[in-house]
């Protein structure tokens, strides 16, 4: 028990790069996410589509890991040095933002068009219509794919470790390394991210339960307005 507690400052520090990649890298994935979504709304904007299509097929096409090693190993090559907690939050955000606009297009188009419609013949500009009709439903539709995709960005964070970055399972390959004593280190490694994946995966289900509720209610209020 000692020899765990000596390791856990290490071990901590390195759960809060993990922490840090994941938050950041989600960022730069909802952003990225909702542009090339918004991009691909429209096929026949060739201008648009085309670029946003070709970017997402390329990063689901190729693996993760590839592209971590291209950001932080191939580029220097046309001097772009870039320093490997940075390398690391750009790929994978760049990564998940292929999948998430996927995730905000199909949410966007459940929206029913009646909507677009009716807020068109009020004339309201696109923009404003996207942010204050379209974007909030599509939101509450999109968040329990989001949040498994949160989820596995918080574990795929540890790929990073293959570039330097000294997040949690890289601080434990260096602890094993110095111990020998591996399945206690590696295993220390597992529960502390269980200990932050399990939870928020409990607490996403809770907003999902929470925001289906309130749904349900406005509903049920509209229809006694209108029966009213």
């Amino acid at each position: 028990m000692s020899e765990i507690i000596s390791w856990l400052p290490s071990l901590l520090q390195g759960l809060l790069v993990t922490v840090e990649i994941t938050v950041v890298a989600m960022a730069v994935g909802l952003v990225l996410g909702i542009v090339l979504a918004t991009m691909r709304l429209e096929p026949s904007n060739r201008w648009l589509y085309i670029p946003a299509t070709v970017y997402i097929e390329l990063m689901r096409g190729t693996p993760l890991i590839l592209q971590l090693f291209f950001v932080y190993f191939a580029l220097p090559a046309v001097n772009i040095h870039i320093d490997p907690f940075v390398a690391g939050v750009l790929a994978i955000g760049v990564n998940y933002s292929a999948y998430l606009s996927e995730v905000f297009r199909s949410s966007i188009r459940s929206v029913p068009r009646g909507q677009w419609e009716a807020a068109s013949s009020l004339g309201m500009p696109r923009a404003l219509i996207m942010w204050r009709i379209i974007f909030p439903q599509a939101g509450r539709l999109a968040l329990p794919a989001t949040g498994n995709y949160f989820i596995g960005l918080f574990k795929d964070s540890a790929l990073a470790s293959t570039i330097s970055v000294t997040e949690l399972l890289f601080s434990g390959q260096i602890l094993a390394a110095q111990t020998f004593q591996y399945f206690k280190i590696y295993g220390v490694v597992a529960l502390l991210y269980l200990l932050i994946s399990y939870p928020t995966s409990l607490g996403l289900r809770a907003l999902e339960k929470r925001i289906d509720l309130t749904s349900t209610r406005r509903s049920e209020l509209r229809k006694v307005e209108r029966t009213a």
